[in-house]
């Protein structure tokens, strides 16, 4: 809770940074104070869950893990953005308090106690992503990206809203201990399956696994670089790390028939996914596609009971270090250049054979090449899926995961192997240290994957 209330000060603190007329302060003092708050935070992962307005808010390890992640890629994200918003310095203040709100939304997400909480803190995320994607007020794309965020989105919230009315009319409290704890009753309402399917498929929405990743490519592909980013990897651990919680707190003893309808949009998310990235040329389309595959992986976590919440903090680390780290490398390539396209990589391994080396590590571990951390997020969650008796799933992924190699090397080959299309560009300094201390911190948890596994 402290760690909550700690995050929305800071965003009030930046706004009023604005008033005064002291931009220049904004990103030190978020960083420094990012950086308290995620002491704050580990320093509460090992203590004993603790509820706070009437069990409103339930702060525990898993909470606490998470949030720790969330704050780690909000931190990257505002250091990238001093230099992605220098040529609007007026606007500079408004999109670092959006940041900090929408982490204030992240980690209402994975500590709620009640669905309410659970609620607000999706909205407040939501509307915050809405208002990013269209933040590009002279780009036609921006704001058709915006636009189709908020119509696709604001669907998926009302379907998440009514499956929540239908809980509760079932249940008659929004109390999650409650909830779980009269499902387990002999005799259950119609409302409340029905209800728990409506907020599943909502939540599917939010991590773009098929058939509700149609929004994904045209949002990844119109909305500024750092808002695709943020997109790729901070909202998408929040959406699979809350629904991760739903489906364990709500419904602990997963049915045979549940069950299978995860296996079927992993399934589903992951060759579609794959496939569909092979064919693009565009690369945040391409790494749009990746991430529906990505979803479809994560979802393999709620087939599994044991230590599978670890499992994913992994996954979601790995992942999300990779995704930001590939990131910056679009930005710094792109920045100048109407369009994101493969082309505009030709030859950046000869231009800056640094930020070459990083985007090709990043691709590389999201493919599961050894060493990086994506490999062993991916050989902890093949190995818990087969104990879980899901072989065939398995089998499915392992094939995934080579068919995904085919788009990876597509970008690498077009760095190394085409001529540079012209001179050098000078790269900014916030730019290395963020893409190089995000693959560095992915390939450590290749080699201490007990750091993440043990903190849940």
């Amino acid at each position: 809770m402290n760690t909550l209330i700690a995050i929305i000060g800071l965003g009030v603190l930046c706004l009023l940074f604005e008033i005064f007329d002291a931009r220049k302060a904004i990103v030190p003092i978020v960083v420094i104070g990012l950086l308290a708050i995620l002491g704050l935070d580990i320093s509460e992962i090992n203590e004993s869950p603790v509820a706070y307005y009437n069990n409103m808010i339930v702060v525990g390890k898993y909470s606490s893990a998470f949030s720790a992640l969330f704050i780690i890629l909000t931190l990257f994200l505002v250091i990238l953005g001093q230099k992605f918003y220098e040529n609007r310095p007026s606007k500079f203040s408004d999109f670092i308090a959006i940041k900090l709100f929408l982490l204030a939304g992240a980690v209402a997400m994975v500590s709620f106690g009640n669905l309410a909480m659970f609620f607000l803190g999706i909205e407040v995320l939501s509307i915050a992503l809405y208002v990013l994607a269209s933040s590009n007020r002279t780009s036609i794309k921006s704001n058709e990206a915006g636009l189709k965020y908020f119509l696709m989105g604001s669907f998926a919230s009302g379907i998440i809203l009514f499956g929540i009315c239908l809980i509760y009319g079932a249940m008659g409290s929004f109390d999650i201990a409650e909830i779980s704890e009269l499902s387990h009753s002999a005799e259950l309402p119609i409302w409340f399956p029905i209800g728990i399917v409506l907020v599943f498929i909502g939540m599917l929405f939010k991590i773009a696994a098929v058939p509700f990743h149609f929004w994904a490519p045209d949002v990844y592909e119109g909305s500024p670089a750092l808002t695709t980013a943020l997109m790729s990897t901070l909202a998408k651990v929040v959406a699979i790390a809350t629904l991760y919680k739903l489906v364990k707190t709500m419904n602990a003893d997963i049915s045979p028939a549940f069950q299978l309808v995860i296996v079927i949009v992993s399934i589903a998310s992951m060759t579609v996914g794959n496939i569909m990235a092979l064919r693009q040329i565009n690369v945040k389309r391409m790494l749009a596609f990746s991430g529906i595959s990505h979803a479809g992986f994560m979802l393999m976590t709620l087939l599994s009971t044991e230590k599978s919440s670890g499992t994913l903090l992994y996954y979601t680390s790995a992942y999300a270090l990779a995704g930001i780290a590939a990131f910056t490398v679009i930005l710094y390539v792109c920045k100048t250049r109407e369009n994101e396209d493969i082309n505009n990589f030709h030859g950046l391994g000869k231009n800056n054979p640094l930020m070459a080396a990083i985007l090709t590590a990043s691709l590389l571990s999201m493919a599961g090449i050894p060493i990086f951390g994506g490999f062993f997020a991916k050989l902890f969650l093949f190995t818990q899926t087969i104990q879980a008796g899901f072989i065939a799933l398995v089998i499915v992924a392992v094939i995934n995961s080579i068919i995904s190699v085919g788009y990876y090397f597509k970008l690498i080959l077009a760095m190394y192997t085409k001529e540079p299309n012209e001179a050098k560009i000078p790269t900014p300094t916030l730019y290395y240290i963020v893409a190089v201390v995000a693959i560095i911190l992915n390939i450590a948890l290749g080699f201490f994957p007990s750091i993440v596994l043990d903190l849940i």
